[in-house]
């Protein structure tokens, strides 16, 4: 979680986007160059369960002063007196900044105002029952390469040790011969040994956890042009030379096709951009931030466990009320992902200011269960609602449930789904209630963004369902699509350069089912970082599918809900306006007999944009585009033309928007007299929603939202859903 990179950077999001496709034969020969290092991958025998705790990063974005050896100090007392430690919080994380100049063997050592003497302060952290962290980077930075310091120990000096011609070391370098931060040749005589005497530096100070940061490939640079995986197999020797016990986490969005590596040599990776918004809204994060790691996790899922490290989602920003920038529900959310997902649960924000939600969700014991068992959850539904399970081995699942929309909605879950035919006992780990049985499936009722985390006891096996294969290399591609080998994907081949234009898109024409029904459609793509598809089925309204991962090689699957007519079928997916995954296959599965999603879903920029209008790339908007230049004029509006709902009445509303400041909406249902919304925000990158009601008739109706004379916030997308007992608008 570095200052040093801004994660809003489009051009850097067209850098992921240029991603060479590494070949596939090395990611398989890597594998098995190190799979005989997998078993230890836990260095120095830490990290057999993920880790609780507190890093300083957070606060940093928000407050340029924070770093200080006095404020670090504070943190570590406000944890020993939270009651969290009692609940296994225990690590005090110092993230960048720390850093001032470099001692006589170019070895970093703190700033001297800021942090007069580390070593009393992770003396005073240790006296506290606790343990410290420290930041640093791969490579070498300009100082040290200036001084050409001498090596401790060796007849060596840092020049000596540096790749020629010199190059950037790490994510921060830059271009050319003077990169700032210089890479290190580790098949040069001194280098590992730079690297022992920069661990055993921390080890002497009392460090337990090292932060290593800008990590490629990764870290918005992907391909090995820099490539700091001999980096990170230097650090991980030089830590088990040191005798001391040191965690070790490599950062940030690594490359996945190099999993071995991290694996190997790391107790975890970061698999995501930062969670904060750093300045790109007045909060220390926002739900679209975390609906990103509900996004990226399905592609890593089966990639941690106490032997294979694990995957690490940042920081929690949960306990410092409005500044936080999430709902109680969606800090709930946030939370139930982190203890399924079994990621290092670390907060942010100011522990001194720790508010009693954020305590109370940090001391639930039942919920840090889920977190420890080295079992971390699926994902088994994708779509409005998301499932997660972690199968416990003895009869018994942790069951997570996630409303992603913010209208409230009804759940109906059949068990089946979930990798069992019924439950005998049911519990819910947040109110620590026992709910019955439940013979075939449950049902609840879920605010917006909120979940519920669920401990069941199973009862019977699921039998196969039938399920259905369409190869995208063998459907028909329209536009620019095109083949690519992939040899991890089903066929041995995928498709790629689908968007960006109605055409670019892949159509399967003979999906054929016997009945009509609801049925799943599981979706294996690849990418990396953020994307999207939107997709259609017997030519529909369009429905959004949004995904991420950390790879172009290696599938990930998804699944979510489709409806289907008896015989044959069309669906085609694509995205118009963005950049959709590369495509491996769909399956269908099921009987016809899943529960029909409740909401249903409209793009703006796939609906009809008049005047000033215009629909365009937003990394963190549903569909990776939003519509902007709305209103200003009575012609710039955005239409959707097509909202079908069963019967007459009142419905939810949701309106997906982003704005910096205020700005308003006029809107108007079947040409009806025009509503006036007026709102604000913080953001125009990051979508917030408001939900309202609205009466729409049976059949199809109309919605425009504009503003005559005034400028209107950037439209996202909007939701329409079924009105759920006494909701609250």
């Amino acid at each position: 979680m570095p200052s040093h990179h801004d994660d809003q950077s489009i051009g850097r999001f067209l850098k992921r986007l240029t991603y060479p496709r590494t070949s596939s034969l090395f990611v398989l020969g890597s594998s098995l160059l190190l799979s005989s290092l997998i078993a230890s991958a836990q260095v120095n025998g830490v990290g057999q369960r993920p880790y609780l705790g507190w890093s300083t990063f957070s606060e940093q974005t928000i407050n340029s002063a924070f770093l200080t050896q006095a404020n670090i100090a504070a943190q570590s007392d406000a944890l020993a007196s939270s009651g969290l430690q009692q609940h296994g919080f225990k690590y005090i994380n110092i993230d960048s900044g720390w850093q001032g100049s470099f001692d006589a063997n170019g070895r970093p050592i703190p700033n001297a105002t800021t942090f007069p003497d580390i070593k009393a302060l992770i003396d005073h952290i240790h006296h506290n029952g606790q343990k410290a962290g420290i930041y640093w980077i791969p490579g070498v930075e300009q100082p040290a390469v200036v001084a050409n310091s001498p090596i401790l120990g060796t007849p060596y000096h840092i020049q000596d040790i540096l790749a020629v011609p010199f190059t950037a070391g790490n994510a921060f370098g830059g271009p050319g011969t003077s990169p700032f931060h210089y890479k290190i040749d580790f098949t040069k005589p001194g280098a590992q040994e730079y690297m022992n005497s920069v661990v055993a530096l921390f080890a002497s100070w009392g460090v337990d956890f090292i932060k290593l940061d800008g990590v490629t490939p990764g870290s918005d640079s992907y391909g090995t042009a820099i490539d700091n995986r001999a980096d990170v197999a230097a650090w991980s020797k030089a830590i088990a030379l040191s005798g001391r016990p040191i965690w070790l986490t490599v950062s940030w969005a690594l490359d996945q096709d190099y999993l071995s590596t991290w694996q190997a040599f790391s107790n975890a990776r970061r698999i995501d951009q930062d969670v904060e918004c750093e300045g790109n809204c007045a909060t220390l994060t926002d739900w679209p931030r975390i609906y990103e790691r509900f996004r990226d996790l399905p592609g890593w899922e089966n990639a941690a466990s106490p032997s294979l490290g694990w995957n690490d989602m940042d920081s929690l920003d949960i306990g410092d009320g409005t500044l936080d920038g999430l709902s109680n529900d969606e800090k709930q959310s946030a939370v139930t992902l982190w203890a399924m997902a079994n990621a290092p649960m670390y907060l942010g924000g100011d522990l001194t200011k720790l508010d009693a939600f954020g305590k109370q969700l940090t001391t639930n014991d039942e919920v840090l269960a889920v977190n420890q068992p080295g079992k971390p959850a699926k994902q088994v539904l994708d779509g409005d609602l998301e499932v997660w399970v972690s199968n416990q081995g003895n009869g018994t699942y942790y069951v997570a449930l996630f409303n992603m929309n913010a209208t409230v909605t009804n759940v109906q879950l059949p068990w089946n789904i979930a990798g069992f035919a019924g439950a005998l006992q049911v519990r819910d780990l947040w109110t620590h209630r026992e709910l019955g049985p439940h013979p075939l499936g449950f049902s609840t009722v879920l605010k917006g963004h909120a979940s519920q985390l669920l401990k069941v006891t199973a009862l019977g096996h699921v039998l196969p369902t039938p399920s259905t294969s369409y190869e995208a290399e063998s459907a028909v591609l329209g536009g620019g699509a095109a083949i690519a080998n992939c040899p991890l994907c089903s066929g041995g081949e995928k498709v790629g350069d689908l968007g960006l234009g109605p055409n670019n898109n892949v159509t399967f024409n003979n999906v054929y089912v016997k009945k009509a029904g609801v049925y799943l459609m599981e979706v294996d793509s690849m990418t990396i970082g953020l994307r999207s598809y939107l997709y259609s089925v017997n030519g529909g309204s369009f429905q959004t599918l949004n995904c991420s991962g950390g790879s172009f090689l290696i599938p990930a699957s998804t699944t979510v809900p489709v409806r289907l007519e008896a015989g044959f079928n069309t669906i085609q997916l694509g995205n118009p306006t963005s950049y959709p995954p590369d495509l491996d296959r769909i399956v269908i599965s099921g009987n016809g007999d899943f529960p029909a999603p409740a909401a249903t879903s409209y793009e703006a920029e796939a609906a009809t944009l008049s005047g000033t209008v215009t629909g365009g790339f937003s990394n963190y908007s549903s569909g990776l585009s939003h519509a902007g230049n709305i209103g200003g004029g009575p012609g710039n509006a955005v239409t959707f033309s097509n909202v079908t709902v069963p019967s007459d009445g009142t419905y939810q509303l949701e309106i997906d928007y982003s704005t910096s400041g205020p700005r308003s909406y006029f809107f108007t249902v079947n040409s009806g007299t025009p509503q006036e919304l007026d709102l604000n925000g913080s953001s125009f990158d990051d979508p917030v929603p408001i939900v309202l009601p609205v009466q729409l008739h049976a059949g199809a109706n109309t919605i425009s939202i504009g503003n005559p004379t005034g400028f209107a916030p950037n439209l996202d997308r909007i939701v329409v859903a079924p009105r759920v007992g006494d909701d609250r608008f």
